[in-house]
Protein backbone atom coordinates (compact mmCIF):
# COMPACT_ATOMS: atom_id res chain seq x y z
CA UNK A 1 0.00 0.00 0.00
CA UNK A 2 2.88 2.39 0.71
CA UNK A 3 4.17 1.91 -2.84
CA UNK A 4 0.85 3.05 -4.27
CA UNK A 5 0.86 6.15 -2.04
CA UNK A 6 4.42 6.93 -3.11
CA UNK A 7 3.51 6.74 -6.80
CA UNK A 8 0.41 8.91 -6.26
CA UNK A 9 2.44 11.53 -4.37
CA UNK A 10 4.84 11.82 -7.33
CA UNK A 11 1.88 12.71 -9.57
CA UNK A 12 0.64 15.56 -7.35
CA UNK A 13 0.93 19.15 -8.51
CA UNK A 14 3.90 21.04 -7.06
CA UNK A 15 1.85 24.15 -6.25
CA UNK A 16 -1.71 23.15 -5.21
CA UNK A 17 -4.58 25.13 -6.67
CA UNK A 18 -6.53 27.44 -4.34
CA UNK A 19 -9.99 26.78 -5.76
CA UNK A 20 -13.30 27.31 -3.99
CA UNK A 21 -16.88 26.58 -4.91
CA UNK A 22 -18.53 29.55 -6.66
CA UNK A 23 -15.29 30.98 -8.03
CA UNK A 24 -15.28 32.04 -11.66
CA UNK A 25 -12.18 30.57 -13.24
CA UNK A 26 -10.36 30.42 -16.56
CA UNK A 27 -8.95 26.93 -17.14
CA UNK A 28 -6.19 26.63 -19.75
CA UNK A 29 -6.32 23.10 -21.19
CA UNK A 30 -3.95 21.44 -23.65
CA UNK A 31 -5.85 20.11 -26.68
CA UNK A 32 -4.20 17.73 -29.14
CA UNK A 33 -5.35 18.09 -32.74
CA UNK A 34 -3.64 15.68 -35.07
CA UNK A 35 0.09 16.11 -34.57
CA UNK A 36 0.05 19.54 -32.91
CA UNK A 37 -0.99 20.84 -29.50
CA UNK A 38 -2.71 24.06 -28.58
CA UNK A 39 -4.17 25.62 -25.45
CA UNK A 40 -7.91 26.17 -25.15
CA UNK A 41 -9.47 28.35 -22.45
CA UNK A 42 -12.65 27.26 -20.67
CA UNK A 43 -14.20 29.94 -18.44
CA UNK A 44 -17.03 29.35 -16.01
CA UNK A 45 -18.16 28.88 -12.41
CA UNK A 46 -16.95 26.04 -10.22
CA UNK A 47 -20.06 24.12 -9.16
CA UNK A 48 -18.43 21.05 -7.64
CA UNK A 49 -15.14 19.93 -6.16
CA UNK A 50 -14.38 16.34 -5.25
CA UNK A 51 -11.38 15.78 -3.06
CA UNK A 52 -9.47 12.54 -3.23
CA UNK A 53 -5.73 12.97 -3.21
CA UNK A 54 -4.34 12.44 -6.69
CA UNK A 55 -7.85 11.89 -8.11
CA UNK A 56 -9.15 15.30 -7.04
CA UNK A 57 -11.50 16.91 -9.57
CA UNK A 58 -13.47 20.12 -10.05
CA UNK A 59 -16.40 20.80 -12.36
CA UNK A 60 -16.78 24.10 -14.21
CA UNK A 61 -20.09 25.23 -15.73
CA UNK A 62 -20.72 27.89 -18.31
CA UNK A 63 -23.51 28.80 -20.70
CA UNK A 64 -22.42 28.84 -24.33
CA UNK A 65 -24.91 29.94 -27.01
CA UNK A 66 -27.85 29.36 -24.67
CA UNK A 67 -26.76 25.83 -23.74
CA UNK A 68 -25.23 24.88 -20.40
CA UNK A 69 -21.86 23.17 -20.70
CA UNK A 70 -20.14 21.42 -17.80
CA UNK A 71 -16.63 20.11 -17.87
CA UNK A 72 -14.78 18.15 -15.21
CA UNK A 73 -11.04 18.58 -14.79
CA UNK A 74 -8.49 16.61 -12.81
CA UNK A 75 -6.57 18.97 -10.53
CA UNK A 76 -3.29 17.07 -10.97
CA UNK A 77 -3.65 16.43 -14.70
CA UNK A 78 -0.76 17.46 -16.96
CA UNK A 79 -3.36 18.60 -19.52
CA UNK A 80 -4.46 21.44 -17.22
CA UNK A 81 -1.85 24.08 -17.98
CA UNK A 82 -3.03 26.69 -15.47
CA UNK A 83 -6.14 27.93 -13.69
CA UNK A 84 -6.77 31.67 -13.35
CA UNK A 85 -9.27 32.89 -10.77
CA UNK A 86 -11.30 35.68 -12.35
CA UNK A 87 -13.45 36.41 -9.30
CA UNK A 88 -14.32 34.82 -5.97
CA UNK A 89 -17.92 33.79 -5.38
CA UNK A 90 -19.85 34.15 -2.14
CA UNK A 91 -21.78 30.92 -1.64
CA UNK A 92 -23.27 28.97 1.26
CA UNK A 93 -23.32 25.51 -0.29
CA UNK A 94 -20.74 22.85 -1.06
CA UNK A 95 -22.30 21.92 -4.43
CA UNK A 96 -24.02 24.42 -6.71
CA UNK A 97 -26.22 22.02 -8.67
CA UNK A 98 -29.14 24.44 -8.41
CA UNK A 99 -27.45 26.61 -11.05
CA UNK A 100 -28.39 23.97 -13.65
CA UNK A 101 -32.05 24.99 -13.37
CA UNK A 102 -31.38 28.73 -13.55
CA UNK A 103 -31.48 30.81 -16.73
CA UNK A 104 -29.99 34.20 -17.56
CA UNK A 105 -29.00 36.56 -14.77
CA UNK A 106 -30.23 34.10 -12.14
CA UNK A 107 -27.12 31.98 -12.81
CA UNK A 108 -24.84 34.69 -11.43
CA UNK A 109 -23.08 34.15 -8.12
CA UNK A 110 -22.46 37.15 -5.86
CA UNK A 111 -18.85 38.27 -5.62
CA UNK A 112 -17.04 37.86 -2.30
CA UNK A 113 -15.41 41.27 -1.91
CA UNK A 114 -13.75 40.39 1.40
CA UNK A 115 -11.35 38.04 -0.40
CA UNK A 116 -10.57 40.69 -3.02
CA UNK A 117 -9.89 43.33 -0.33
CA UNK A 118 -7.53 40.94 1.48
CA UNK A 119 -5.61 40.30 -1.75
CA UNK A 120 -5.24 44.04 -2.41
CA UNK A 121 -3.93 44.66 1.12
CA UNK A 122 -1.40 41.84 0.96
Amino acid sequence: MDKIKAIENEQLRANPLELNIGDTVRVHVKIKEGNRERIQVFEGTIIKRQRGGSNETFTVRRVAYGTGVERTFLVNSPKVEKVEIVRHGKVRRAKLYYLRDRVGKATKVKEDITVRNNEENA
